[in-house]
């Protein structure tokens, strides 16, 4: 029934827009990608011709229409947002009492890049309107619309979790198709119940392979990889791949508790160098019974991974991951250095180890491992240094990590990068921060660069990449998610895996 309403659709262009939208805040979207995109394609061929013919357009309208073609890496022009300036070139004071279209216009310019002059106007001036009309709302659910878009943007959201919280808000708006809103609330509590299936075989794992017992000095986060592992991909065709990316997952956990924690720096050096061979045969010059044990376990998980895709010809997928391992663990012995010899680097030599080390590439490289849509380009992409998305995730995983664990970490006697940005500029930690939350936001710009067409590999390598850097948000925007998941994670991931929309 919604395959045939989305066809139908297509008679009128701005409603065809308006559900392909609707579709994808709830989350349904995925089941109908091929249809989705051909409507797009034609849609995008005659955009020029759509927005002519329609002039008088409101702007919550144009705002959707640029947040679908955005979202979909479509390059939507934004001076479509001109006719809502005056002459001195501001937005128009008149706009401001369109609630709708100011939400709208808010959302669209998450999806800016590096030059939309009228995007950052755009966000600046919404964002400002938005907060202060708060206190002017008569709606609590208007009111808690807003709350909620002001606290994360869509685009900057882990699916899944936006579309919980999108099916809440359409079940109250008036004009909500009803067939969707049970279509989107079905097909969420299904999910969620394959989802769990995934979990209580990953736990059975874990609870096998005795790891708790293994490394007692590790935190034991097994539900909160898979909650990353849904955040990448929660689409029932990569349940291997979610397998497969959880498990290696809690391997970087093993190593980064390891390295920052646990091991002595003479330890390390001997363990780094076991890693840049991947072979069982050197495990016996490891000075201690936990690296061995440790090592074993890395080798066996990225055999089993193996053996997993071998079978379609993609054992490479394996190889270049493990190099980004090898990669990995140079970094944090780098910074095992730092320690050992109680130096505090300036800020432009932490950050060229620091990138690195914030395992961005290694998890996005070890997220392609189940997908078959991942081939020997996708990982020559992934590596490529020049690439606009490989440097804006190692900056935003970084950088938002940084922001939210540097305390503690001085606490325990880590280099942390917001004190080198600061011994080397003379500024407070708040202006430190602040410095690093404009990088966070140039970085997305570059970031949304990326995605947009013509790509050169197929846009279902891209959303893995985008959603990594959501997750990023998710987790450490507003606290330690990861290190402290009792916080707030705790609660993303009772929504996403635990309880059920009623019905």
């Amino acid at each position: 029934m919604v395959k045939d309403m989305l066809v139908a659709s297509t008679d009128d262009p701005i409603e065809n827009m308006f559900l392909i939208n609707s579709l994808c805040r709830l989350g349904v979207s995925y089941h109908f990608e091929s249809e989705i995109e051909k409507q797009l394609s034609h849609l995008f061929i005659t955009l020029g011709e759509v927005i002519d013919n329609y002039k008088d357009y409101n702007l919550h309208t144009i705002a959707i229409i640029f947040q679908v073609f955005r979202s979909h890496g479509y390059k939507m022009p934004c001076d479509v947002f001109n006719k809502f300036k005056n002459g001195d070139g501001k937005f128009k004071e008149t706009v401001v009492s369109d609630m709708k279209g100011m939400i709208s216009l808010y959302e669209a310019s998450h999806f800016r890049i590096n030059g939309e002059l009228i995007l950052d106007e755009a966000l600046a001036f919404t964002t400002l309107h938005l907060e202060s009309s708060l206190a002017n709302q008569s709606s609590p659910h208007h009111a808690e619309y807003i709350v909620n878009a002001l606290c994360r943007p869509y685009h900057k959201g882990v699916p899944r979790l936006e579309a919980r919280q999108y099916i809440s808000f359409y079940e109250r708006d008036e004009s909500r198709n009803d067939v969707l809103l049970e279509f989107a609330k079905c097909d969420f509590n299904w999910i969620q119940m394959l989802l769990q299936q995934e979990l209580s075989h990953l736990c059975g794992w874990w609870k096998e392979s005795d790891i708790e017992s293994r490394f007692p000095y590790a935190r034991h986060r097994n539900v909160e990889a898979f909650f990353l592992a849904v955040g990448i991909y929660f689409e029932p065709c990569y349940a291997r791949a979610r397998n497969i990316y959880a498990k290696l997952t809690l391997i970087i956990g093993l190593l980064d508790d390891t390295y920052d924690a646990y091991g002595t720096y003479e330890e390390l050096q001997y363990f780094t160098d076991a890693m840049q061979r991947f072979d069982m045969s050197v495990i016996d010059k490891l000075p201690a019974d936990y690296l061995k044990l440790l090592y074993e376990t890395i080798l066996d998980v990225h055999d089993e991974a193996q053996q997993k895709v071998s079978e379609e010809g993609r054992s490479y997928s394996v190889s270049y991951t493990k190099n980004e391992f090898k990669k990995l663990v140079v970094t944090y012995l780098a910074q095992a250095r730092w320690v050992h010899e109680g130096c505090l680097p300036t800020f432009a030599e932490y950050l060229e180890i620091a990138l690195k080390s914030s395992a961005a590439i290694v998890s996005v490289s070890l997220a392609l491992i189940g997908m078959e849509e991942a081939d020997e380009n996708a990982y020559q992409w992934l590596i490529n240094n020049d690439n606009k998305i490989h440097k804006a995730l190692n900056i935003l995983t970084r950088l938002y990590d940084d922001i939210m664990t540097n305390k503690d970490e001085e606490k325990r006697g880590l280099v942390c990068g917001t004190n080198c940005y600061m011994k080397q500029y003379g500024v407070t930690r708040k202006e430190a921060i602040e410095a690093y939350q404009e990088r966070i936001e140039d970085a997305w710009k570059e970031l949304n660069e990326g995605y947009l067409r013509p790509t050169p590999v197929p846009i279902q390598i891209l959303k893995r990449a985008v959603n990594f850097a959501r997750l990023m948000d998710v987790a450490y925007k507003y606290d330690d998610g990861l290190g402290k998941p009792e916080i707030s994670l705790q609660d993303y991931i009772a929504k996403l895996l635990i309880h059920p929309l009623p019905l």
